[in-house]
């Protein structure tokens, strides 16, 4: 099988890359931007012919959409380019799939919830209402799929870290080991995601020949059922980003830092983040029949991988 991964050097890409090492499926990987150490391809996916004309030479049989415009602050100046990577982007990606077969697995984001109050998990099949550009302009990405029709796999996930590039993870070690205090909102949450585990999730349903959504039972949120379908997947549980902190300040031994609980309102923003963004997985369970690791087990294991490296 050969898989295209789109956005190879972000987390999520390079996790990917990681598993790929011990895999007989052949890889693509592509970026506009190079990494130091790494293959990469160049390939711009906001220019439509390029990609069509990339798919059809590379014959590929799975895309995976790793890349995006997640600068959340960024997106409300920035709306147009978010716009552009986002969604018609993905659009670019659907048609050339829809063109020469295939599937394509599109990470979307738990910020394409948020404006509505709610206090359960979020399910596939609820409605999308997002805060700000970022969730907005995912959503659009999210639309287009749909409205193009090729066969896709949306997983929407949500807090994701790894230890690849800059992330939640890297900042608390970097800011627990080195200032007396800080203060982290307790008001926002959600679940963390490790994207090492998220990484094996998406080879598995590459694994599976096409998107494992073939029941009319199955609420896919899509009305090409049999063959499109829309996931949750985070790690297992529920914290606070101070919960969140703390965990990471305990488990790098950076104890002697203060950490203190503290209110969205007292870090002004110009977008209003969800404040309960956690994602029911129960779908994604069910059809792949995986069990998925609780959030600080992952944590321990994304830490003690820093340390040997």
């Amino acid at each position: 099988m050969k898989i295209l991964v789109t956005g190879a050097n972000g987390q999520l890409g390079n996790a990917l890359r990681l598993l790929a090492r011990d895999s007989r499926d052949r890889f693509v990987f592509t970026d506009v931007v190079d990494a130091p150490g790494v293959e990469t391809v160049r390939l711009d996916i906001t220019d439509a012919a390029a990609v069509r004309a990339f798919l059809k030479a590379e014959k590929v049989d799975v895309t995976v959409n790793c890349a995006a415009y997640t600068n959340v602050e960024a997106a409300e100046d920035h709306e147009a380019l978010a716009e552009l990577l986002n969604a018609t982007a993905v659009e670019n990606l659907a048609k050339a799939v829809k063109e020469n077969g295939g599937l394509l697995i599109h990470i979307s984001t738990d910020y394409v919830f948020g404006a509505e109050p709610y206090n359960t998990p979020c399910r596939e099949e609820q409605k999308g209402t997002p805060t700000g550009a970022y969730g907005r302009t995912k959503l659009h990405g999210e639309e287009a799929l749909r409205r193009v029709g090729c066969r896709f796999v949306i997983i929407r996930t949500g807090w994701l870290y790894s230890e690849y590039g800059k992330n939640f993870v890297k900042t608390m070690l970097d800011l627990t080991a080195t200032r007396p205090q800080l203060k982290v909102v307790i008001d926002q949450v959600g679940t963390p995601t490790y994207a090492g585990d998220l990484a094996k999730v998406i080879l598995q349903i590459c694994h599976s020949g096409q998107s494992p959504c073939h029941s009319e039972q199955s609420p896919c949120h899509s009305e090409r059922s049999e063959e499109s379908v829309i996931y949750h997947y985070s790690n297992e549980g529920v914290c606070s980003w101070y919960d969140f902190a703390k965990a990471i300040a305990a488990y790098s031994g950076h104890t002697s830092c203060d950490i203190q609980p503290c209110r969205s309102a007292d870090f002004p923003s110009k977008v209003r983040r969800p404040a309960y963004s956690v994602l029911d997985k129960t779908k994604i369970k069910a059809a792949l029949g995986i069990s998925i690791p609780y959030w600080t087990d992952s944590l321990q294991h994304c830490i003690d991988h820093l340390k040997q490296h």
